[in-house]
């Protein structure tokens, strides 16, 4: 290339830059004119600013994937996940809650027993059969333990999945999926139906045709997908103390602390000052009290001495020592501790004893036994879990009948009636005369009264009539 065809060509990059600012300009001066109109209308707002608060951007809900899910993508709610699974490990206020809440859910384990549908009579060799199914997968797959995780599961992961399988022998077993093991394969990613690893109908969020457990095809008839705090239309549940997480944290370290500040003031009990003694005589009783010497850089030694909680330290006269903790008060960040566990208690409807098993502060009375908030709370979950547990006891019976163990009438004639353990405690004299008129006047059975006490109703039979107590159900 030629000299002057070079300094053409320069001339020409010159003027396209030259072009290229001049637009740019341009377009930053139609913009300017455009924010000071909006700012004399008052007309200008950020849409952003109602979600920035602490630092942090909050995710609106009424952006497109977020109003159905409440997380936009599997990997925010995998985090959130483990954020909770990190707290029902290690945080002593989170595992409280967590055993509480399977206490008063659980307690010592729901009764199952199988009756007849309304209008629909039931040999009694049948109900004794089928009953006998029951009690047999509720041995062989621990159930009362199984419910207790199940609790537990929901509460730190926000579901529980439960998987039903069929044995070599035509039972039923039942085994848990880890919620990370269910995820969309690559194949479906970009399908809106199979989003969290949840299939659903197309026209129906509600309705779920599978799950893809581990990249693999699950028909949801043999999946019991049990979420929790979503509504249903939600595919995936939301660990419980996710919005109360970070308060969680804060009453962990706000305790670490106190505990530290008390070390500190209490591990010295004395500093004593000897104002008549030399130096060299002073330095020479640390040396005898030292338990090692170091040499440092300048030539000097230092004495090392272990202090062990009512420590005295000997001190030079004119030595001035200062600690800055001895004036901190641990005992008045309690308040604190406790405001910020009422925070936590809220969000689970308990009262604060229950995340702190400290009964001082609380009144039994009105939340327990005047059936108070919690009370309600912990009847509502039970109900809840009643009828998810009569599902899988119905899907037991039916698959006796598929596997031949049960006869064919035994799927539309049998049903499953279920107890829970009493969540308050009542005047138990006043309850038993309630029982009492129940009975009488035909509004409740004997076999359901014997089942609200806990007791197996054929065993207390067979003692009451002399007979071998046998074998009790589970």
């Amino acid at each position: 290339m030629s000299q002057a065809d070079s300094a053409s060509l320069d001339a020409q990059v010159q003027q396209a830059q030259a072009e290229q600012k001049r637009l740019l300009l341009e377009a930053l001066k139609r913009q300017n004119q455009l924010l000071r109109h909006a700012l004399r209308e008052g007309g200008y707002v950020d849409p952003d600013e109602p979600y920035r608060e602490g630092g942090e951007t909050w995710e609106p809900l009424d952006r497109p994937g977020l109003a159905a899910v409440g997380f936009a993508t599997l990997e925010q709610l995998t985090q959130a996940r483990r954020q909770c699974r990190l707290l029902a490990l290690t945080n002593e206020f989170a595992i409280n809650g967590h055993e509480n809440r399977i206490s008063y859910i659980v307690g010592t384990g729901f009764r199952y027993r199988v009756t007849s549908r309304p209008g629909r009579p039931v040999p009694a060799e049948l109900l004794v059969q089928a009953q006998a199914v029951l009690e047999d997968f509720l041995r062989e797959n621990h159930w009362h333990q199984r419910q207790q995780e199940i609790v537990r599961r929901r509460d730190r992961d926000g579901e529980a999945f439960l998987r039903f399988f069929l044995s070599a022998e035509g039972k039923t077993v039942v085994r848990f999926i880890e919620p990370w093991e269910v995820a969309p394969p690559q194949s479906e990613a970009a399908n809106p139906q199979a989003s969290f690893g949840v299939h659903t109908d197309r026209h129906d969020a509600e309705r779920v045709l599978g799950y893809w457990v581990q990249g693999q095809w699950v028909e949801a008839a043999d999946v019991q997908h049990r979420k929790g705090n979503v509504d249903l239309n939600v595919k995936r549940g939301v660990p419980l103390f996710y919005p109360v997480r970070k308060n969680l944290q804060r009453a962990e370290k706000l305790l670490r602390n106190m505990a530290a500040v008390s070390d500190i003031q209490t591990a010295i009990a004395l500093i004593r000052k000897h104002q008549a003694s030399s130096r060299s005589a002073l330095e020479q009783l640390q040396k005898s009290l030292a338990a090692g010497q170091q040499t440092l850089p300048d030539g000097t030694t230092r004495y090392v001495q272990v202090f062990q909680p009512g420590t005295i330290l000997d001190v030079y006269g004119e030595t001035e020592y200062d600690f800055p903790a001895r004036g901190l008060d641990a005992a008045r960040y309690v308040t604190v501790l406790q405001a910020i566990l009422r925070a936590v208690a809220s969000r689970l409807v308990m009262p604060e004893f229950m995340l702190t098993s400290d009964a001082s502060n609380a009144n039994y009375s009105s939340t327990l036994v005047a059936e108070g908030p919690a009370v309600k709370m912990f009847q509502r979950l039970q109900a809840q879990q009643q009828e998810e547990d009569r599902q899988v006891m119905l899907r037991v019976l039916a698959d006796a009948v598929r596997t031949g163990r049960l006869p064919e009438e035994a799927t539309e004639a049998l049903d499953v009636q279920v107890e829970v353990p009493p969540v308050g405690v009542r005047d138990q004299l006043e309850e038993a005369r309630v029982h009492q008129i129940l009975v009488r006047l035909g509004a409740m059975s004997p076999t359901t009264l014997a089942l609200k006490h806990g007791l197996d109703p054929e065993r207390e039979r067979r003692l009451m009539t002399g007979g071998p107590a046998g074998e009790t159900g589970s």
